[in-house]
């Protein structure tokens, strides 16, 4: 079984982000890969936003997220092979907290 690193969910939360932008839901999928892993993860979710007010502008930063469905499939050169993969590991890497 593949333990699933904080490096790990720190870049598929990276890539996710970028794909969601500022969409309100979404549905596809993200990839992380190194010389011993290939993971892929499906996902389909709905964004929650909140809306905050400064002299620079507005913005809409994720306030939750919540998954429809998900698939981390992970794969190493003896084939595919099972992981320790949480949507809940990964969901503090996607919200955006006050600053």
């Amino acid at each position: 079984m593949i333990e699933i690193s904080a490096e790990i969910y720190c870049a598929l939360a990276a890539r996710l982000r970028q794909e969601i932008g500022m969409a309100d839901w979404f549905n596809g999928a993200v990839e992380y890969e190194t010389e011993e892993l290939h993971a892929r993860l499906v996902l389909t979710a709905i964004v929650y936003r909140r809306t905050e007010t400064a002299p620079e502008g507005t913005r809409r930063p994720i306030a939750d997220i919540v998954p429809v469905w998900w698939e981390l499939a992970t794969v190493q050169e003896c084939g595919c092979v099972t992981n320790d993969f949480s949507f809940s590991e990964l969901k503090p890497y996607l919200i955006e907290y006050e600053q």
